[in-house]
């Protein structure tokens, strides 16, 4: 049976302006989940359905096919049934739709897999999250009423320690997995039905937890970035114009050539020499004389015609795994180096192939503290190594 994975993202937000595409952790919020459902490698087919140009354009480039959504299933009263129904109804296809919250970012492909096999190996309709939570109910008193509140879930003369309480199950909204037949009745749960039990710590829902920066750290923490394990960086790769620079080139009338750059850029590589991490600039252009002036005391390669070549005699010459070398660049001649660097990333003002092929977006511009920026993401996925290790 065909099982194709689904994401509802509609454009309209009253919470967030397209938040299914804001930046989250570097990647845009839908992307975690769409990287998740890829590298499942379960799903004959992963589609997002929305109604908006610019998430359309956000799926293509992290491999989704796409599926405009009419209005009528795209206003706020539209419910995820609807959405999916209509779904099902241009894609005759499709057997099992695995419909996945673009809002749950800590979403590991091992739950998809696991929850794959439930509905296509052991016969079940329907599959849906759960989290376990140790949490006491008491049931609501109404301003006004004469009454008192009364636990739900307890009892007080006894209360449970956390350890000796197994807890109750909550959906945690992640995904929904039904059959065709289920869904055609009306329903996403129903039939033969499974939960699937997350862990806590990847249980995050971006429609509860509005306060982006924590989300950012619960991601950085415990989402999932790619099928390899995260190495320990030794060395970043970093394109001088657009990246080190503005890009922009100012000619005085004696001829001569200035750039400008940012301070913090430059505390950013002196802290990531400090850590025992390399740093290296890169251009396609003889910038020799601005790097001598900038007294950086980095190794450089200017006029460099294949980049790519640049980054591979290197990281032969040093001994290292494409994971510990991460790449920092914004122009099409970097997209490779991108593609092949274990940690990649761009500025907010990279052209759109480079963005397309980076792990990370920074929030800054070009020359305006992206290096300082990446090198702050760069020493927080170092924390999530070093955690691995000592687990």
């Amino acid at each position: 049976p065909h099982l194709a994975a689904l994401v509802l993202a509609r454009g309209g937000s009253k919470g967030i302006p397209l938040k299914n595409i804001k930046l989250l952790a570097g990647v845009p919020l839908i992307g975690w989940v769409l990287r998740a459902a890829i590298d499942a490698g379960v799903f004959h087919s992963i589609w997002v359905s929305t109604d908006h140009d610019e998430i359309e354009k956000v799926a293509k480039q992290f491999g989704a096919q796409v599926h405009r959504r009419s209005p009528e299933v795209s206003q706020d009263s539209s419910t995820s049934l609807e959405a999916i129904t209509e779904f099902l109804n241009h894609h005759h296809e499709v057997d099992i739709v695995g419909n996945i919250q673009a809002t749950s970012p800590c979403l590991h492909p091992s739950d998809l897999i696991k929850v794959a096999d439930l509905i296509q190996k052991e016969g079940f309709d329907s599959v849906f999250s759960v989290v376990r939570r140790h949490q006491f109910r008491w049931s609501e008193v109404k301003k006004g009423e004469n009454k008192m509140t009364e636990p739900q879930n307890l009892n007080p003369a006894k209360r449970y320690r956390r350890q000796d309480w197994p807890g109750e199950l909550y959906e945690n909204g992640s995904f929904y997995f039904a059959k065709r037949h289920l869904i055609e009745k009306g329903y996403l749960q129903g039939g033969k039905m499974a939960y699937y039990e997350m862990r806590a710590e990847h249980s995050v829902d971006i429609d509860i937890d509005i306060d982006w920066p924590i989300a950012e750290q619960r991601v950085l923490s415990f989402g999932y970035f790619g099928k390899e394990p995260l190495k320990e960086v030794k060395l970043l790769v970093c394109s001088i114009d657009g990246c080190l620079t503005n890009g922009r080139i100012y000619v005085t009338e004696d001829h001569k050539e200035m750039v400008s750059y940012d301070y913090r850029d430059i505390v950013g590589i002196d802290l990531l020499k400090k850590r025992g991490i390399q740093v290296r600039l890169i251009s396609d252009r003889d910038c020799s004389k601005t790097l001598s002036a900038m007294q950086l005391g980095c190794v450089a390669k200017v006029n460099a015609t294949n980049k790519l070549q640049v980054l591979k005699d290197w990281q032969e010459d040093m001994g290292l795994s494409w994971k510990e070398v991460a790449y920092l660049g914004n122009e099409e001649s970097d997209v490779e180096c991108l593609k092949q660097a274990g940690m990649s990333g761009v500025p907010a003002d990279a052209c759109a192939a480079a963005q397309k092929a980076a792990g990370y977006i920074c929030k800054s511009r070009g020359g305006c503290g992206a290096v300082r920026e990446f090198t702050e993401h760069i020493f927080l996925l170092l924390e999530k190594v070093n955690s691995a290790r000592k687990q």
